[in-house]
């Protein structure tokens, strides 16, 4: 396993009323990036902008004032070279090959993540946040808020979300019979209803899922019944899941880019 035995060293503490001391919560934040992509070959490191995919998400969480602990999960030796590269040694966490197939769920990787790094560290997180590659634009500014929207909840998880614009659930359809129907029973569309005029929808772009270490750990489960929204813009929200997507995002950075200058 490729991890170093780096003590954690971001926690810090205050002082409750009365005097008590109390620690910040323990967050860990874990990076899948698993080496068999299908839609886009080696789709985490593939380049954008000059630098591999992976380097955005780590510069990312690695930038981030609440994680404590930050690992990229991976089997594949050169996705973790770059992941030192870019994060050094104490980032690199090799999953188990078993654990990285194309059907492997999420929660399987989360609770190996966080069994590693718990044995090592000797500690015992309190929540752990999925931070996904193919996501770019998530910056740090975006984790922490997300975190703090959620420490300062009863909530059980958080999950980032854009609001739907062009492909509202109304206009969803499907063939039965030859017929076009609604895909959503109970939706009827009607031609004179503005986009405008439709409720806001949301998805989940894939950006982060931060829970209680007791969703994952005891549940099974990658966020669990009471979900906090942390809603994103539409430009920060490109899933990398098409070469397509790969021309999308090479434009929003260049945007981006151009909007520092």
């Amino acid at each position: 396993m490729h991890y170093t035995n780096t003590k954690i060293t971001k926690i810090t503490s205050h002082k409750k009323t009365g005097g008590e001391e109390a620690k910040k919560p323990l967050i860990l934040g874990v990076i899948p990036a698993r080496g068999g992509s299908k839609s886009v070959p080696r789709k985490n490191i593939k380049l954008l902008g000059g630098k591999p995919l992976l380097y955005y998400m780590l510069t990312a969480a690695l930038g981030s004032v609440l994680l404590d602990r930050v690992v990229v999960s991976s089997e594949d030796d050169e996705i973790l070279r770059i992941a030192k590269k870019y994060g050094g040694n104490e980032v690199l966490l090799r999953r188990p090959k078993k654990l990285a197939l194309d059907k492997t769920p999420d929660v399987p990787m989360l609770q190996h993540a966080v069994k590693a790094v718990e044995k090592i560290e000797k500690c015992m997180f309190d929540y752990v946040v999925q931070l996904h590659v193919t996501t770019p634009f998530v910056s740090s500014e975006d984790i922490d808020r997300a975190l703090r929207m959620l420490l300062q909840s009863n909530a059980q998880s958080i999950v980032s979300v854009c609001q739907v614009n062009e492909y509202h659930p109304i206009k969803l359809k499907k063939i039965t019979d030859g017929r076009l129907v609604q895909y959503v029973e109970g939706l009827e569309e009607r031609s004179t209803v503005r986009r405008q005029d439709l409720p806001p929808v949301y998805w989940r772009n894939g950006g982060l899922y931060a829970s209680r270490r007791e969703v994952i750990m005891e549940h099974g489960r990658v966020f669990g019944d009471h979900v906090l929204p942390y809603v994103m813009p539409s430009e920060k929200s490109v899933d990398m899941n098409s070469i397509i997507d790969f021309w999308t995002a090479e434009a929003v950075l260049k945007n981006m880019r151009l909007n520092k200058k």
